[in-house]
């Protein structure tokens, strides 16, 4: 996505040397029937189907995550960004809330079975080329969320050279990473997400190295699901309910939700992600919503589970949820 406001861009330099950023960069070929009402999970990391939305936008007069009954339909919120300099935007709002704030809006959060987590690194990020420790930047993190009350965190890694360059090592940083969270974030205590673009499940020879197929095969069994970012990768991928769920073609050929599993991804944690507006959100893979609706039913009925997330609040909230669920999982 992008970035947001100059207030915080100064924010995160002055207190936390961080830069603002956002989960959508765009990867490039040069360089690389009705069911029954499904009630939100309660649990602190939710089985599926999960219902994921971001939050990086300034929203004038509103500070940290906004009343819980904005968004009902979603189980998880995530706050954005925690940097590797520190937190900004959205994440950066919660630090300035006071802890009797913050476990007010826990408490009404949890009471309505909605997890709140804090998304990391975005867009700003490129922590294996910058050299970033693996285990001392997951300690760092993990501490962060416990710190402050937190359910948990989405790792959204895109660092797009380090995985183009094909050499192993942005696939061992991610492993590594992740392992080193979970030894501070118990799985079944703490959320733990990732958030791929969807080619990065393919077999591709522009990622030699695996990338996410090779991620998975390390340390998914630590990954509670993924946060698959079908958008901003061509401007017809993923575009309607075929290419998003059955043959993607186009630039990224093996990239559709069920050849993601054919390749050997668990569906069920393949959530599927998407914009909330057709501009501003993303540059591309927009699908309105009543059809994204039929899109999720597609695909439920044919074994599906893991759920769907958006890029972002205040963009998509209540309203939009309701619709994208209406057919697959009705409130």
């Amino acid at each position: 996505m992008f970035s947001l406001s100059l207030f915080y861009v100064l924010a995160s330099i002055l207190l936390f040397r961080g830069v603002l950023s956002a989960p959508t960069c765009e990867l490039s070929l040069e360089s690389r029937s009705t069911s029954p009402s499904t009630p939100i999970s309660k649990n602190t990391v939710p089985d599926g189907p999960r219902f994921v939305i971001y939050s990086d936008k300034f929203v004038p007069g509103l500070t940290g995550p906004p009343p819980v009954s904005e968004i009902k339909g979603y189980n998880v919120f995530a706050l954005s960004f925690l940097l590797i300099s520190g937190p900004a935007d959205k994440a950066v709002e919660w630090t300035q809330l006071s802890a009797s704030d913050r476990s007010t809006i826990k408490s009404q959060y949890a009471d309505a079975g909605v997890s709140l987590i804090v998304s990391a690194f975005g867009a700003t990020d490129a922590p294996t080329s910058t050299g970033a420790d693996p285990v001392k930047t997951a300690n760092t993190m993990a501490a962060w969320v416990k710190q402050f009350g937190l359910d948990g965190i989405d790792v959204d890694y895109e660092d797009f050279n380090a995985i183009d360059a094909s050499d192993g090592k942005a696939e061992a940083w991610i492993a590594t990473f992740t392992q080193q969270l979970r030894t501070q974030l118990p799985k079944g205590q703490f959320i733990l997400s990732h958030a791929p673009v969807a080619p990065w499940f393919t077999v591709n020879k522009k990622f030699s190295a695996g990338a996410y197929l090779k991620v998975d095969e390390t340390v998914g069994d630590l990954i509670d699901w993924y946060n698959v970012q079908f958008y901003n990768q061509g401007t017809t991928e993923y575009t309607t309910c075929d290419s998003l769920l059955n043959t993607a073609g186009g630039d990224w050929p093996g990239s559709a939700l069920f050849e993601i599993a054919a390749a050997g991804i668990d569906l069920n944690k393949l959530v599927i992600g998407k914009p909330g507006l057709s501009a501003g959100d993303a540059n591309n893979g927009f699908i309105d919503p009543s059809t994204l609706a039929g899109c999720v039913q597609q695909a439920k009925s044919k074994g599906w589970n893991a759920g769907v997330m958006v890029w972002e609040f205040p963009d998509a909230a209540a309203s939009w949820i309701q619709t994208v669920r209406s057919q697959a999982f009705p409130e």
